[in-house]
């Protein structure tokens, strides 16, 4: 029999905290796998892994890579790791109520936002980084949002420290991708490691699909028994094409681009070879900027001309309502937690990391002096783009940053580089620690939050890298969520 510790690569460092490693101890939880693992030989497990990435190539499960010479270079399966990410019920209720309080306070800066705007009265966040946020929409105000849910599908983004406490990363407030990876990994455990998966009570998350459908119906501007849902998305070319094609087979709605959808009267339906069928409620996988050449970008070709006149009659619901991603700026949720004091009189159950914002002059001439051990993040950009990571950076990488710093101060913000925790991954059969995050799916419906139970483990490939990001070669594990 081969033993597992005698074949790992690397053991995990005591810097960081490691998710199935205490020291040289297996966490409990983490027992059986370790086990499993332990009686497979290296071959076993080099073959399971191809299995698994085989199952992703064939299903034509990809992403687009960014950057790289050669087209076909970009389009490629997110890398599976076969060791699966284990929560314990009760860590889990910690992470569901603190997401679960996170979306609620968010709708309710929104709804604040884009009505009275009480929070920016009372000074409690500066009205010029609302006002002046590039993703606020005068258009918005004072338009009345079904059930008042700006924010259905959100994605929250968290990670541990090294002593293994949860901070929320970011918010994804506008269309978080990542949803159809978390299905698609649960389905790839349960056939090709079910001996593994069987042994564990893990919470389905099945429902999840059905919770998303009745959210998105909930919010239908009509009483019809079956309102018509569509998802909206940019088309074939699009990174996220897959999840887009998988979410509305799982969930029955139309898949539509721009130049299937009509405005008539102040309602959009869908050119159908039988005639027009009326949309009551589209799902949108586009940003807002190409929504309606009407209202927006005039060169748009990706969105429906007359679509937010038909939404300030209230013939249409968008999801995720536009203008919502203010909330989720990189400088706004620096706010978060005063938001959960300020609207829901509660005090926050998920600490952000520590932010500076660079805006103000203490903080950015504190930060400027310490670069090298911060990650420097541009407030609008998402995915891993527009980042300066200090310990890894080169000196003449910091000077461009500080420029740019000065500069535009109101564009960046600074946060101490934290140890991410680390997981094994299996690299050619052999036990290698790498950082991970953990994307946490909500769903509102304008009554409650359902939260997913799992969400996405996003693994840093790189040996050292603390970038997960899909974009730039992240890859995934299925997250388990363990039954009281």
């Amino acid at each position: 029999m081969e033993m597992m510790n005698e074949v790992s690569v690397t053991s995990p460092s005591s810097r960081f905290y490691d998710e199935m490693y205490n020291g040289a101890q297996v966490r409990t939880h983490y027992g059986k796998v370790h086990q499993m693992l332990s009686r497979m030989s290296l071959e076993d497990r080099v073959t399971r892994q191809t299995q698994m990435n085989g199952r992703l190539l064939e299903e034509g499960i990809t992403f687009t890579l960014s950057g790289g010479d050669q087209p076909e270079a970009l389009e490629r399966t997110i890398p599976f790791d076969l060791i699966p990410r284990i929560i314990p019920a009760e860590e889990w209720d910690t992470i569901e109520q603190g997401t679960r309080q996170r979306v609620r306070a968010l709708n309710a800066f929104l709804a604040d936002i884009y009505h009275e705007q009480c929070i920016l009265k009372d000074g409690l966040v500066p009205r010029r980084m609302v006002m002046g946020n590039r993703y606020f929409r005068t258009e918005m105000m004072r338009l009345q949002v079904p059930g008042g849910t700006y924010v259905t599908a959100s994605g929250i983004d968290l990670i541990r420290d090294e002593k293994g406490d949860y901070y929320v990363l970011e918010d994804n407030l506008r269309s978080p991708s990542g949803f159809s990876y978390v299905f698609k990994s649960r389905s790839i455990m349960t056939h090709d490691f079910p001996e593994l998966y069987f042994s564990y009570p893990v919470r389905g998350i099945e429902r999840a699909l059905h919770e998303f459908r009745s959210s998105l119906r909930n919010l239908a501007p009509t009483d019809k028994a079956e309102p018509v849902i569509a998802l909206l998305t940019p088309g074939s070319f699009n990174s996220a094409y897959f999840e887009h094609t998988f979410l509305a087979q799982q969930m029955g709605m139309e898949l539509v681009e721009g130049r299937d959808l009509v405005c008539r009267d102040n309602k959009i339906y869908i050119r159908k070879l039988s005639g027009l069928k009326k949309v009551d409620v589209l799902y949108r996988r586009i940003d807002d900027d190409y929504l309606d050449p009407l209202a927006f970008r005039p060169d748009s070709m990706l969105g429906v001309a007359g679509l937010m006149n038909a939404y300030r009659f209230g013939n249409i619901t968008i999801a995720n309502a536009p203008g919502t991603g203010v909330a989720d700026d990189k400088a706004i949720y620096t706010f978060v937690p005063e938001m959960i004091r300020y609207y829901l009189n509660e005090r926050p159950i998920l600490n952000n990391v520590p932010t500076y914002l660079m805006s103000r002059p203490d903080e950015r001439e504190f930060v400027l002096s310490k670069l090298e051990e911060m990650v420097v993040k541009e407030t609008s950009l998402s995915g891993g783009y527009g980042m300066l990571i200090g310990p890894s950076s080169t000196e003449w990488e910091r000077e461009r940053f500080a420029a740019k710093i000065k500069e535009n101060p109101d564009n960046y913000i600074a946060q101490p580089t934290i140890k991410l925790s680390t997981s094994p991954i299996s690299v050619n059969g052999q036990m290698a620690h790498r950082h991970i995050d953990l994307r946490v799916f909500a769903l509102a419906n304008g009554r409650d939050v359902h939260v997913l139970p799992g969400g996405l483990t996003r693994v840093a490939m790189k040996e050292g890298s603390l970038v997960v990001n899909s974009s730039q070669g992240g890859g995934v594990k299925d997250t388990w969520v363990l039954a009281d």
